[in-house]
């Protein structure tokens, strides 16, 4: 069983980034779970059933975002997601992560296409992490590039990992160099 010690949501909400404010500001909003490592302190070959155990984690998280951002799941335009390992765990450890904040990303919001980036780190307690973000159905869609940098002030211990799932409402703010538009998305393949 996966043991929480504490959850922390996040809030972002941008008006502008130097110049004209925007008509709607794009929100950015985090959920990140203190979390026990079941696997610290010692190697263990075997660590894929603790996927299956972080799904109800995930799914949480993700409701949590969606709740956070007023229920209504289809004004998510971005997502990724992250873990910080505490020092006596590995970055294997945090890439157990993967499925389970992807699949609960994709199951809270429906129909999402796109592969929800990742990033992991080893770090001492207090460690930040930028968490990739692209859009949730074509990862080519430029404008949607973002990152959301998160940490929890005192974590993670060594035996802990902070696992973190991210969800914005748009694309950067003043976002202005080309590519794909989310308009042109077709929805396909997770990429155009």
């Amino acid at each position: 069983m996966i043991e929480v010690r504490k959850i922390v949501t996040i809030k972002e909400e941008i008006f502008h980034e130097g110049g004209p404010v925007a008509a709607k500001p794009l929100l950015r909003v985090a959920a990140l779970a203190v979390i026990k490592n079941p696997h610290a302190g010692r190697y263990v070959e075997d660590i894929q059933g603790t996927m299956k155990e972080l799904e109800p984690l995930g799914l949480e998280l993700a409701d949590r975002l969606v709740a956070i951002l007023g229920g209504d799941r289809s004004i998510v335009e971005g997502y990724g997601k992250g873990a910080i390992v505490g020092e006596a765990g590995e970055l294997e450890h945090g890439a157990l992560w993967h499925v389970p904040g992807g699949y609960a990303m994709r199951e809270g919001l429906g129909d999402a296409k796109a592969i929800v980036p990742s990033t992991k780190k080893v770090g001492a307690v207090g460690a930040r992490l930028d968490v990739p973000v692209t859009h949730v159905n074509a990862s080519y869609v430029r404008s949607h590039f973002d990152a959301m940098e998160v940490g929890v002030p005192d974590a993670p211990r060594s035996d802990e990992m902070v696992v973190v799932l991210v969800m914005t409402t748009g694309p950067r703010i003043h976002a202005r160099v080309g590519g794909l538009k989310a308009s042109e998305v077709k929805g396909e393949d997770g990429l155009r």
